[in-house]
């Protein structure tokens, strides 16, 4: 069975807050950034398709071709269906990623069957789909499903704000964030949004937003 759901920013501040009193680098991170945003969207394809679309790209690239897709009308599974590779890679997509997206579309996978089951099903069920690994299971969890105890050690940009936050030589091995993570349950999905939060205020601070 699902586990807690984050719905509101009354959970977000219920998560940070547990987290904020017993880790310190994560009181840090709370006082820099301040309360992170809820970071929920609807589940469904359109939240794997931009998932997806993210891997291995800069937030700016992605949003750009989620952008193209969009204006495309390549928002759901039917149309990215009846679209040719060459109508996705128009909109920035790799091959790879226009053969996957469109290999998922086909399959009329269930994503409701996604929202009652336990957070390892979930992932189990989304990297059986092509084209999906680990990470992006982990960010449709988080974003689509608001499971509140995923993470996703693999991710870029919490492996260095890790880093920066707990003051290491280099940015944490993935095995090494998902053990140091481990502390963080049953918030870890709120402890990756304070991450985040942290990660851009400092960005923005150097002038690199």
């Amino acid at each position: 069975m699902a586990g807690r759901i984050i719905e509101t920013m009354a959970d977000v501040a219920e998560g940070t807050s547990w987290l904020a009193r017993r880790d310190a680098g994560m009181a840090r991170a709370l006082d820099c950034a301040g309360l992170p945003p809820l970071r929920r969207r609807p589940d469904g394809f359109a939240a794997l398709r931009d998932a997806i679309c993210g891997q291995m790209v800069s937030t700016a690239a992605a949003r750009a071709m989620i952008a193209r897709l969009d204006a495309a009308g390549l928002a759901d599974g039917p149309a990215v269906a009846a679209a040719g590779d060459a109508a996705l890679v128009a909109c920035g997509l790799s091959r790879a990623k226009a053969r996957h997206l469109r290999g998922i579309a086909e399959s009329e996978f269930d994503f409701n069957s996604l929202r009652h089951v336990a957070d390892a099903e979930v992932q189990a069920r989304l990297v059986a789909l092509p084209g999906v690994g680990r990470w992006t299971a982990e960010i449709y969890a988080i974003t689509a499903l608001g499971r509140a105890d995923v993470f996703a050690p693999g991710d870029l940009a919490l492996r260095e704000a890790v880093r920066r936050l707990y003051g290491l030589p280099d940015r944490p091995a993935v095995a090494d964030l998902s053990r140091r993570a481990a502390a963080w349950s049953p918030w870890r999905a709120v402890a990756a949004r304070l991450l985040w939060a942290y990660y851009r205020s400092v960005r923005e601070r150097e002038g690199l937003a």
